[in-house]
């Protein structure tokens, strides 16, 4: 009921004069909400390009009042390496970040100071999940210690797309998600026609016709290189479409679904959409 209430509310708010387009993006508040997109970085280097793709979305305009932070290092129990890729995090979200893989005890807690900063103002959590959840439960669990008559079900969302990321998060954390706060599973984001947009291409995609400012291409072209530089290296997931020089961002496909754009079809819609109206 929860979910159908926001997709309904997404609908409606162009035609309601006083939920007008700069006030809500898809099931997001701009006055009052906070976007997390946290990355597990391990082992598939699908969450590089996946980085990239988040910078371009709230590169956007429609984007400029969305209150965010991104997470670096939000795995959970696969085993394989981690990709590096403080530089990109840096580079796409300066300042906006904050790093589980060095220091979980010091992400964790500045996370909790921007949630609960977002909470204490009436406003709603929503986490894109691009991996395992087990950051996500510490960040719930630390919400309830510190506002224990907050109302998590309601003020915190988490959107998940693959089966893979639920299956190598901790069962506990999961399901201590599952049953606290809202949790949405989507449709996976590596193929379409699903529901959901297919952010995971073979092909050569175009991305550099419709870029409009030379710090995207910068982004772009830095996660790109780590990507290939770590795909399949040292026993780490081989991303066989990032090998074949495509791109896959299949974990974006949770963002454009929080900001109401998940009509989309593949990475050729999603460059058309967000990096064409910047010009």
């Amino acid at each position: 009921m929860i979910r159908f209430l926001l997709l309904l509310m997404a609908i409606l708010a162009p035609l309601n004069p006083s939920m007008g387009a700069q006030e809500h993006l898809g099931c997001f508040d701009l006055r009052h909400d906070l976007f997390l997109a946290h990355f597990d970085l391990k082992t598939d280097v699908d969450d590089i390009h996946s980085v990239a793709a988040t910078a371009t979305l709230l590169n956007d305009p429609r984007f400029a009042d969305v209150n965010y932070h991104t997470v670096s290092g939000a795995y959970g129990i696969q085993e394989g390496l981690y990709v590096p890729a403080n530089k990109l995090f840096e580079l796409a979200f300066a300042g906006r970040w904050s790093d589980a893989h060095t220091n979980f005890s010091n992400a964790l807690e500045e996370v909790s100071k921007k949630a609960a900063a977002t909470l204490n103002h009436g406003g709603t959590i929503w986490i894109a999940e691009a991996g395992q959840s087990d950051f996500s439960a510490a960040l719930v669990r630390r919400i309830q210690g510190d506002m224990p008559d907050l109302n998590v079900k309601e003020r915190i969302h988490i959107v998940q797309h693959a089966d893979w990321n639920e299956e190598v998060t901790t069962p506990d954390d999961l399901a201590f998600l599952k049953k606290t706060i809202t949790y949405h599973k989507i449709p996976d984001g590596n193929a379409s026609g699903n529901g959901t947009p297919g952010f995971r291409s073979d092909e050569l995609i175009n991305w550099k016709k419709n870029v409009g400012d030379a710090k995207s291409i910068r982004i772009w072209e830095m996660a790109i290189d780590i990507a290939n530089t770590y795909n399949g290296v040292e026993g780490r997931y081989l991303n066989e479409s990032i090998q074949k020089g495509g791109l896959d961002f299949s974990d974006v496909a949770e963002s454009v679904w929080i900001f109401g754009f998940g009509d989309m079809v593949d990475a050729n819609d999603f460059f058309s959409e967000f990096l064409t109206s910047r010009k």
